[in-house]
C-alpha cells in the first residue's frame, strides 16, 4: 500500500511549479516592457493565475488522499505551496534586480512613484501641495522596496498575505466526508 504525503510534502512540487509558472511570466512581461511590471494589473493577474493553479493542485491533492480533505489540511497545503512559490519568485526577482537588470530596480521605482503621485491625484489631492521633504521620503521609500532588504522585508509581509489567501483556498478547497456523519 502507497504510503499517503503529507501536506507539506505534497505542496512542495505545486510550489516550485507555480514559482517557475510565476517566474517565466514575470521575465516574459520583463522582456516585453519591463514598465508592466510596476503596473497593478500585472499583479493581479499574477495573484489569479497562482490562486487557479493552487485550486487545481488542491484539488488535484484531494482526489489523491482520498476525496476528502479537513480546513486544516487545505489551509496547510496551500500556505506551504505558496511559501515556496514565494521563495523561487524572490530568488528570480533578486536575480533579475540584481545581475540580469542592475538598472531595472530604478526604472520600476520611478514607475510606482509616478503611479503613486497619480492616485493621490485622483483621490483629489495635490501632490505638489506636500512639502518636498516628504515627497523625496516617499521616492526614497519606494527606491528602497526593490533593494536586497527591501525584497526581503517585502517577503515578509507577503507571508501574512499568503495566509490569508490560504484561509480562502481552505474554504475551497476543503470536502468533508459526510458519511460519517451520525
Amino acid at each position: 500500500m502507497e504510503e499517503q504525503q503529507t501536506p507539506m510534502q505534497a505542496a512542495v512540487k505545486p510550489g516550485l511549479t507555480i514559482g517557475l509558472i510565476s517566474l517565466a511570466i514575470t521575465y516574459l512581461a520583463y522582456f516585453i516592457d519591463s514598465s508592466l511590471l510596476a503596473s497593478g494589473w500585472f499583479g493581479l493577474v499574477s495573484l489569479v493565475i497562482m490562486a487557479v493553479l493552487l485550486i487545481y493542485f488542491g484539488t488535484q491533492y484531494r482526489t489523491e488522499i482520498g476525496g476528502f480533505m479537513t480546513f486544516g489540511t487545505a489551509f496547510n497545503f496551500s500556505f506551504i505551496a505558496m511559501i515556496i512559490s514565494g521563495i523561487v519568485g524572490l530568488i528570480g526577482m533578486l536575480l533579475l534586480y540584481q545581475v540580469i537588470d542592475p538598472s531595472l530596480p530604478q526604472l520600476l521605482a520611478d514607475e510606482a512613484f509616478q503611479t503613486s503621485l497619480k492616485t493621490m491625484e485622483s483621490f483629489g489631492a495635490n501632490p505638489d501641495a506636500l512639502p518636498p521633504a516628504q515627497l523625496e521620503e516617499m521616492r526614497k521609500a519606494t527606491a528602497d522596496s526593490f533593494t536586497v532588504i527591501g525584497q526581503i522585508k517585502g517577503f515578509g509581509f507577503l507571508l501574512i498575505f499568503y495566509a490569508l489567501v490560504a484561509l480562502i483556498l481552505g474554504a475551497i478547497l476543503k470536502k468533508r466526508d459526510k458519511s460519517l456523519d451520525f
